[in-house]
């Protein structure tokens, strides 16, 4: 196989699709995959596919694995209500157990059936709402495990977790996304977003998004909805 594949783990929102631009940049033919894990909404799977089709990814494919059947996080469980006073210390409700595990697990599956040698995923250390799951050491630990685990890695093919934005700032990230082209607006980030994608601004997602585009300098392109005034 001449060209170097990539799985990139794409959400439909700001963070992944600035990672899939990279992994672009970096040369890599570029393997698409959300997940429909049981989120409170389909707008993120949406704009995914927006964003797979505007960067150019060679194929966007999602599956389908309901967390909700176990709850545990805001996301998963409409019990369960979105945390809108601004980011607070500590792990919030919006962590879903096991989020980045099972999807990282996806993306190795599917990256030994193509022969690929490299996932990207969008996790940030930086700007984030407190995860686990986002930390280097625990990509570090995935990757280790990964190497272990697979039979293109025993046979001398080991396989590289990328993380090009977790040290970088949420307005570093759109800065590097605008230098590649990435158009933000086709991306969906709210936690609680409407059937038409538009943004409440109050989630600690929309917080940290709209704060990144006015440290950036950029005009700020996600839709919001009618009652989210700014805050």
């Amino acid at each position: 196989m001449s060209e170097s594949r990539a799985v990139v783990l794409l959400s439909g929102g700001l963070d992944s699709a600035t990672t899939l631009a990279i992994a672009r940049a970096e040369g890599h033919a570029c393997y698409a995959l959300s997940v429909a894990y049981g989120q409170r909404h389909g707008a993120e799977l949406d704009a995914a596919a927006r964003v797979a089709a505007g960067l150019g990814a060679r194929e966007h494919r999602v599956v389908a694995i309901d967390l909700a059947q176990f709850g545990g996080s805001a996301l998963t469980d409409t019990r369960l209500a979105v945390p809108t006073e601004g980011v607070q210390p500590g792990i919030p409700i919006t962590y879903v157990p096991a989020r980045n595990t099972v999807m990282l697990s996806l993306a190795l599956a599917w990256a030994e059936v193509l022969e690929a040698r490299h996932i990207y995923v969008g996790v940030n250390a930086v700007d984030y709402s407190g995860y686990p799951d986002c930390r280097p050491e625990y990509i570090q630990a995935f990757e280790a495990m990964a190497n272990l685990a697979t039979k293109a890695a025993v046979e001398g093919r080991p396989l590289k977790i990328h993380a090009p934005l977790i040290a970088l700032t949420k307005a570093d990230i759109i800065r590097r996304g605008i230098a590649l082209g990435v158009d933000y607006s086709l991306t969906v980030s709210c936690y609680q977003a409407d059937a038409r994608g538009r943004a409440c601004g109050r989630c600690d997602s929309c917080r940290l998004r709209r704060a990144g585009f006015a440290a950036a300098g950029v005009p700020d392109p996600t839709r919001y909805r009618p009652d989210s005034a700014p805050l």
